[in-house]
């Protein structure tokens, strides 16, 4: 288990190439990696993430122990950044290794979900005519749902 969150870019290929060189008794590996969104109707030059980094921390961590508790995970990676980043950067790496691909596969979405909704992140988008706060999103809540 492994949570980093960090103001540092990261590179994703790296990240899973490190996270699959231990991986005893794996038959499935799960990375998703979420970028900075910019669309061209309504662009934004950077996004602005804050959070406390030791209550996150310890959110992520209590998140990824439900998640290999719950699919049977060998381990789980979540790396976050923080900060200022500009669009097309990435801003999340979520990594799940299982047994079998279906807990892989559920393992990643569920901690997405959380991470969505959960971790104490806020999100401020900078563009071309000011900034704003990104609200929170009833389809990401509805998400999470399905794992009550």
């Amino acid at each position: 288990m492994s949570v980093r969150i960090q103001t540092a870019a990261f590179d994703p290929g790296e990240e899973t190439n490190a996270f699959l060189a231990t991986n005893a008794g794996a038959g499935a590996a799960v990375t998703f990696t979420g970028l900075v969104r910019s669309q061209p109707g309504d662009p934004i030059t950077a996004l602005m993430l804050e959070c406390y980094p030791d209550l996150a921390i310890n959110q992520v961590k209590a998140m990824i122990e439900s998640a290999v508790a719950r699919f049977g995970l060998i381990k789980a990676t979540v790396i976050h950044r923080y900060g200022a980043l500009r669009p097309g950067e990435p801003i999340v790496q979520v990594m799940a290794l299982a047994p079998h691909r279906e807990a892989a596969f559920k393992g990643a979405e569920y901690l997405m979900d959380y991470l969505k909704t959960d971790a104490p992140f806020w999100k401020k988008e900078e563009t071309p005519t000011g900034s704003r706060w990104v609200e929170a999103k009833s389809a990401d809540d509805d998400a999470k749902a399905r794992w009550d």
